[in-house]
């Protein structure tokens, strides 16, 4: 069996209950050491076999996975926050389902929400932003024109951006040139909820500076949009004392 867990953002105390559980279990790990906490191998059973998959390939593996099934053990393939975004899982279950080769799923906690917590931020304000993007800006692999840092910042929606630190400068003139002002909020958050964790507030325009004053080339969330000011929102209505729900009756003009 092979488990695809979500080893969380960073702190060794943020994988979830039944990631840790499943890591204890395992007879065979291979994790992303390129972005995956080491500290995490620390809940493995003596005796478990650990690769590092920064110096693997796909083929590499599913190969490592295909021996440890026909020995009858479990796997645990750790990735780096939620597998399901930019965990590249998809060529690995379809590899698997080929090798007739059973996995779950074990979710994880995003970067994305660790660069909120470390931020104190809301993504999502009344009147201010109610959409949270979660994109990246095209490199080595490409992105769909449709989905182009230009093209989203049309909206004016929150972006959350991975996989972009290094592009900085590029991902500043992109997001101008769609729409955002050269003041909107912005902020870099560089390897969220780990101990040596940094946070970056600007502008959209000074992005790129102060990511190079920083030294700030990877492992880094770029957050844009005006939710990331804090300020300036509406009263949530859920909790108004006028506002009924379910299980609370509103009470007339009061504020």
């Amino acid at each position: 069996m092979v488990y695809m867990v979500g080893a969380g953002p960073g702190a060794e105390d943020l994988i979830t209950v039944r990631g840790a559980r499943l890591l204890g279990d395992a007879d065979v790990v291979i994790y992303a050491g390129s972005l995956v906490n080491p500290g995490l191998l620390k809940l493995t059973k003596r005796g478990c076999k650990i690769y590092n998959s920064a110096s693997m390939t796909l083929e590499e593996v599913v190969e490592t996975v295909r021996k440890a099934e026909k020995e009858g053990l479990i796997t645990v393939r750790l990735h780096t926050g939620d597998p399901s975004i930019y965990g590249a899982i998809r060529e690995q279950m379809d590899a698997f389902d080929k090798e007739e080769i059973t996995y779950e799923i074990c979710p994880g906690v995003s970067s994305f929400c660790g660069a909120a917590a470390a931020l104190q931020m809301e993504y999502t304000l009344p009147e201010i932003s109610q959409s949270v993007i979660i994109t990246r800006m095209e490199g080595k692999t490409g992105v769909p024109k449709r989905e182009s840092i230009r093209a989203f910042a049309a909206h004016q929606a929150t972006m959350t951006i991975f996989l972009s630190a290094g592009l900085l400068e590029k991902l500043s003139r992109e997001l101008i040139a769609g729409g955002y002002e050269e003041d909107t909020p912005a902020a870099i958050v560089y390897k969220a909820t780990w101990s040596d964790e940094k946070v970056i507030r600007c502008t959209v325009k000074n992005l790129a500076e102060e990511g190079k004053r920083e030294g700030i080339s990877r492992m880094a969330l770029i957050i844009v949009g005006q939710a990331v000011a804090q300020k300036d929102y509406e009263r949530s209505r859920l909790y108004h004392p006028e506002f009924t729900t379910g299980y609370r009756q509103g009470e007339k003009g009061k504020e």
